[in-house]
């Protein structure tokens, strides 16, 4: 059995930088159930399940092309880190599970594993055989490969779409950006005349709680669920992870236990996590990003753009239309469901103020949540 360095070094990344993201944003759990109730919990499950949705048509659609590649697509046109961690998770669980089942395969799926390592097949009956080790070390590593191409080509794409989003859609609804600013101000003064704030003791930093979360997250990651036809779910570790982060988050303290850390802290533990889990990705599948855009990039990119697109455009709609809710809350939230941190700085520039923050932080982890769900779903659905 070979080990795997690189596995070895980038999984505890993940779980890292995962935990520092879910304790960030439990802070503002009881501020979204008390101010916003079940509106923007259904906005960051509604943008991240519309954005899966269109994915996984595109996928059906072009079932000739890289369906890694695809899925790939869907985490980065919603610009999400965490998504693509559990996008690659479950993609490694998914494509060892084919390769071991292969004899058991139909011949559909048997060519398309053997299509996917370049190698043919010119006797029919070679389709029963067991697949070597190295072809199917060879299919795992280029199935991760493709989601990490298909992120990195999306994520460009997902960013172009929330920032010109932020800036056009008022212009397109013909939305009075000082009328907004003006209602919005106007909520906010009354809703402070209900709130009585509660602080929760913060600290600098609790290694024993972090571990704790991460420790507690994997075993709840490993959890399996019977799904019938779709087979076995489970969170995994990221999702695992980030779920009892939130809620432990959300908690403050156990006991001696201090979950409630210092945000400037979790800050530069996430931002060091991700350079070097980011950093790992590329090194391990960018050389593989080259030689794909000269033949399946161009259709990526407009995927990228269709999931984009249609995921705001969907969060708009029902965040205005239905939820009614004011566009300067509104377009925090839209940049909030797509996990885009430079759409909020579009946003912020766009109305003019930092108002779009509350929106964002009030959407951005159950968006989280919903990326970490729906990207596991992606890879167990059938295709």
């Amino acid at each position: 059995m070979k080990l795997d360095i690189v596995s070895l070094i980038l999984n505890p990344f993940i779980l890292i930088f995962i935990t520092s993201v879910g304790l960030l944003a439990s802070r503002d759990l009881g501020k979204i159930i008390r101010k916003y109730g079940y509106k923007f919990i259904i906005l960051g499950f509604l943008i991240t399940f519309t954005g899966a949705v269109v994915t996984y048509g595109m996928a059906i659609l072009l079932s000739g092309e890289n369906s890694w590649e695809i899925t790939g697509v869907y985490t980065g046109a919603l610009t999400s880190s965490p998504g693509l961690a559990a996008a690659l998770e479950s993609v490694h669980q998914h494509s060892s599970q084919l390769v071991e089942n292969f004899p058991l395969l139909s011949e559909r799926e048997k060519n398309k594993i053997l299509r996917t390592i370049k190698e043919s097949v010119e006797n029919p009956s070679e389709l029963l055989g067991e697949l070597t080790n190295s072809q199917k070390e060879k299919y795992i590593k280029s199935a991760e490969a493709g989601v990490g191409l298909g992120h990195s080509i999306g994520y460009h794409f997902g960013v172009l779409v929330v920032i010109l989003a932020v800036h056009l859609i008022p212009w397109m609804f013909k939305l009075n950006l000082d009328r907004e600013r003006e209602i919005f101000l106007r909520e906010m003064k009354e809703e402070e005349k209900r709130i009585i704030k509660i602080g929760k003791e913060s600290i600098g930093f609790d290694l024993l709680a972090f571990i704790v979360v991460c420790f507690l997250g994997y075993f709840l990651g490993e959890i399996k669920l019977n799904l019938g036809t779709l087979g076995f779910f489970s969170l995994g570790s990221t999702g695992g992870v980030l779920l009892i982060s939130l809620v432990l988050g959300y908690i403050g303290k156990i006991g001696i236990i201090n979950f409630r850390m210092n945000h400037n802290i979790l800050g530069i533990i996430r931002e060091i996590s991700l350079a070097f889990f980011l950093a790992i990705v590329g090194l391990r599948y960018g050389y593989y990003v080259f030689s794909a855009l000269t033949s399946s990039g161009i259709y990526l990119v407009i995927i990228s753009l269709i999931v984009g697109l249609m995921a705001v455009l969907i969060g708009y709609l029902v965040g205005r239309y239905i939820f009614c809710l004011n566009w300067v809350i509104l377009a925090g939230a839209i940049c909030g469901g797509m996990t885009s941190t430079p759409g909020l700085g579009a946003a912020i520039e766009a109305i003019g103020n930092d108002d779009p923050a509350d929106g964002y932080g009030a959407v951005y982890p159950f968006a989280l949540l919903g990326m970490v769900i729906f990207s596991i779903l992606l890879h167990i659905l059938p295709l």
